[in-house]
């Protein structure tokens, strides 16, 4: 008979393999190029598939503990919650549960922050700490719309974050060493994202 501990532990490694799954196709794709022509359908597939995993999980158990399932497993969740993109009801209804547990210290501020965000630009709306990032009209990889950006370094500081201008230079470095680049067709690359966030419910 499995006990408590052997539950964990295979749920542990199972949101462990999905989230390595996810990164190792996210090479893959950025290495043929694929990754940066919109939402790659095999990426969004296998999106999908961990999204499910994690819900079932939650269903279970609520959100991945870092006590119950250890870090590694809490941040797989998180990496696997954050690409949710196609299930608006996953994302929001995580949200909750990911804010009790970082005030509970069971995850971290900064994943609840960054879901957050998340959310908000998928919803249409400015995002609190700038962590949510695409290519801007002039063509430079930039924050989506901040709402009181005057005030954005203050919040990130009480996260433990550094200031926006760091991490733009560091977004942009990292961008051009995977060789992304802007969209030629910035007006179609709008049609495509407003196609799919109406199709998966975000608007």
């Amino acid at each position: 008979m499995s006990t408590n501990a052997d539950r964990a532990k295979l749920w542990a490694q199972r949101l462990i393999a999905a989230a390595k799954a996810d990164l190792a196709l996210r090479a893959q794709l950025a290495t043929s190029g694929a990754l940066f022509e919109g939402y790659n359908p095999e990426m969004e597939a296998l999106h999908l598939t961990n999204a499910s995993l994690l819900e079932a999980f939650m269903g279970e158990h609520g959100w991945p503990s870092r006590t119950v399932l250890g870090e590694e497993a809490a941040a797989a969740a998180m990496l696997i919650l954050q690409h949710a993109i196609s299930r608006p009801d996953l994302q929001r209804g995580a949200l909750g549960l990911l804010a009790a547990a970082a005030e509970a210290g069971e995850a971290s501020p900064v994943d609840a922050a960054y879901l957050a965000d998340r959310i908000a630009v998928l919803e249409g709306k400015p995002q609190l700490f700038g962590s949510q990032f695409d290519w801007d009209e002039s063509g430079a990889l930039s924050p989506a719309p901040i709402l009181d950006p005057d005030s954005v370094d203050e919040r990130r500081a009480q996260l433990g974050l550094p200031p926006i201008g760091e991490t733009i230079a560091a977004m942009r470095a990292r961008a051009a060493a995977e060789g992304d680049a802007p969209p030629s067709d910035m007006a179609a690359r709008r049609a495509a994202q407003a196609a799919f966030l109406a199709r998966v419910g975000w608007r």
